[in-house]
Formats: C-alpha cells, sequence, structure tokens
C-alpha cells in the first residue's frame, strides 16, 4: 500500500501512517535523519509521585499525617477559635504565624515544633535501586537507610520521598495536590516536557540512542473532550539562540521500552502555582512505546534535592495552608532526617531524597527553530 493511499484506513492505522509521513514536511516523532536513523519525539501529559497505596493505608501505621490546619485548631481552646474572624486571610494568618514570636511556620520551620510526620512504614515501593546497595548500607554516594521492595520482589528499592510523603492523603493518586498540578499544566501548557530520542535505527530494538528533554512553549493540542491529541507539534523554549533546556543522556530501547543512562538532568516544573528549574541527579527514564499514538506510562527515578522539594511545599503551604493536610516544620525535619542521597561534604549530611514519578507520555512532532 502507498504511503499516501489512506483509503479503507482505520483511525490508527490512518494516524500512524500520516505520522510518517509527515517525515517530509517536519520534524516528527519519526523523523528519518539519515538514510537508515529516525527521531522519536513525545509530550508528557501528567506527572505524579509514584505511590504504592493500600486500601486501607495499612502502609501507614499511624494513619494519615495531621495538617496544618488540624494542628493550628488543637493548639488553641474552643473559645480561641471562634474569636477569630472566619474570613480566610484571618485564618491564613494564624495558620501561618504559629512559630516562636510569631513567626511564620513556612519561612522558619525549626522555629515550632510541630507532631512529627506520619511516613511510610510498609515494605513495598515503586522505584529503582540507585545507590547499588540492597541492604540500606551507606556508601560514597548515600546515606544509611531503609530499603524497600519493589512489587515484582526486586531489593534494594530506593524510595524515600516515598516514605515521607506517602501518608499525606492530599499527596496521593486520589488527592488534590497532584490532580490539580497536572490539571493546570494541561490547560496552561506551563512546564510541558518534551523527549526527543535521536538516532533511532529500530524503534523496538536499539543498543544505542541520545535522549533530550526541553521544555515546551504553547499549550497542549487537546481535543473535544480535553484529551491531548497525539502527533501534535510542539516548539522549544529557547532564548537567544539557546533553548533553556536542552539536557542530553544515552539511552537503548529493547523490546519496545526505551531506557537511559544514569544522568544528571535538569526539567521544568509547573504546579500548584509554583514554577520550579527542577535537578534530578542520577536521573533514570523508563518508558514503554506504543504504536498508532496510544498512551505510554513510564518511570523516571533519581535523587531529588531536599532544599529545592521544600521550596515546592513552603510555596503551597504559604499560600493555602489550610487545604494542603501536611505542616511546614514537619515536612522540613522529616525530609532532612529521611534524605539518603548526595551527602554535603563538610557536614556528611545527605541533601537529596531518592525519589520515583509515574509519567504518562504522548507522541508528538518537535519542531526545533531556527537557530540562525
Amino acid at each position: 500500500m502507498s504511503v499516501l493511499n489512506f483509503q479503507h484506513m482505520s483511525t490508527k492505522t490512518f494516524l500512524r501512517t500520516f505520522a510518517f509521513a509527515s517525515i517530509f514536511f517536519l520534524s516528527s516523532p519519526m523523523e528519518v535523519t539519515s538514510a537508515e536513523k529516525m527521531t522519536l519525539g513525545f509530550v508528557i501529559t501528567n506527572w505524579s509521585t509514584a505511590m504504592y497505596e493500600t486500601l486501607f493505608m495499612d502502609e501507614c501505621s499511624g494513619g494519615p499525617t495531621p495538617g496544618n490546619y488540624e494542628i493550628w485548631e488543637a493548639s488553641v481552646t474552643p473559645e480561641v477559635r471562634r474569636s477569630y474572624p472566619v474570613l480566610l486571610f484571618s485564618q491564613l494568618r494564624h495558620i501561618n504565624n504559629r512559630g516562636r514570636n510569631g513567626l511564620n511556620v513556612c519561612d522558619h520551620p525549626t522555629s515550632f515544633d510541630d507532631p512529627s510526620l506520619e511516613i511510610i512504614e510498609g515494605k513495598y515501593a515503586y522505584g529503582a535501586n540507585l545507590d547499588g546497595n540492597k541492604h540500606g548500607r551507606a556508601t560514597s554516594t548515600s546515606c544509611e537507610h531503609k530499603n524497600f521492595t519493589g512489587l515484582n520482589g526486586e531489593e534494594g528499592i530506593d524510595n524515600q520521598m516515598y516514605r515521607l510523603m506517602g501518608c499525606v492523603e492530599a499527596w496521593k493518586s486520589y488527592g488534590h495536590i497532584e490532580n490539580n498540578a497536572n490539571s493546570h499544566r494541561l490547560s496552561s501548557g506551563l512546564g510541558m516536557i518534551l523527549i526527543e530520542v535521536t538516532d533511532v535505527e529500530n524503534e523496538r530494538n536499539d543498543e544505542s540512542v541520545s535522549v533530550s528533554f526541553f521544555r515546551g512553549i504553547g499549550s497542549y493540542n487537546l481535543d473535544s473532550t480535553g484529551n491531548p491529541l497525539p502527533y501534535a507539534s510542539y516548539g522549544i523554549d529557547h532564548e537567544n539562540g539557546r533553548a533553556r533546556y536542552g539536557d542530553t543522556v544515552m539511552g537503548k530501547i529493547v523490546n519496545g521500552v526505551l531506557t537511559t543512562k544514569s544522568a544528571d538532568v535538569h526539567l521544568p516544573f509547573f504546579g500548584n502555582y509554583q514554577y520550579m528549574n527542577q535537578l534530578f541527579r542520577d536521573m533514570q527514564l523508563e518508558l514503554e512505546l506504543s504504536d498508532d499514538g496510544e498512551p505510554m506510562t513510564g518511570l523516571i527515578t533519581g535523587y531529588y534535592g531536599v532544599d529545592q522539594f521544600y521550596s515546592y511545599v513552603r510555596g503551597m503551604l504559604s499560600t493555602f495552608p489550610n487545604r494542603h493536610k501536611f505542616s511546614c516544620p514537619a515536612i522540613y525535619v522529616a525530609a532532612h532526617q529521611l534524605a539518603d542521597g548526595h551527602p554535603d561534604p563538610e557536614t556528611g549530611e545527605c541533601t537529596t531524597l531518592s525519589s520515583a514519578f509515574n509519567i504518562q507520555a504522548i507522541s508528538a512532532f518537535i519542531n526545533h527553530p531556527d537557530y540562525d
């Protein structure tokens, strides 16, 4: 059948054939860059902390962690509580300024001793063995910590981010924090992550490919139901002739699964009205490639900076402390206690948290600007 003969095609076959035909006109998810090599393009449509969740939160022996509002409410008498105006901004002032001498507890998280954060005590977690140690002992790049077991029985899984946030109900898969963030990204296009795979000789099995990460500009292309359309075109955010993002790592494709080698990678982020230039240490990507424009699932693992993460938490709680069901002091203390990666050369204290994030992606056209 000719590439341009669309008669009697199914919708999926049409989309796939159209994408292949487009290689003659613009940068595409299957662009032929030489006689043998192709380029694949993807856009991430969903990003969330990888949470292993049981029906009754058995992984949290102490139940869900208390929130900022509950802690403040329990610290005052009913008479005092009723004496405060019900107005939102009055509540925010009292909830935030619980520190010594009225200090803001998010700006000064050590100024007040909140109840300890409830952390994950369960056995299982998503993630990867990032430090190469199956027993949680300290290495040259990690601090001693408790390992998890993977859902398929893998030993030595490192995921302290899950241990930190897994008992925060608002952070779970059914909670509002990451659902809000994904919804805001989808509607605004902010923090859009593009993935480009080059030097591909075979899209099912290839021993060596290059994988680059960019920030997209513009909005997501959505269908009439609000779902992202496959094979839409996205431009790269750039300034003065250079892409703002563009870290490249080596990878491979085995039986249709793309994986990358461990490397430090910068990724854009937007969520809950917070912007960040994220640095992932020792990041690895695993993405199950699909045909015909179907959504793809994947996992990003690596180490996430404690200070970087707390900046995100602080920004959320400073704005809406009565909604997010956790407190700045509790998060701050627990995050530093649980940090397991990249010890500070002077203090020996670890500065990053092993982490895992679930992603969804679809095929996309990635258009490079003319920098000349």
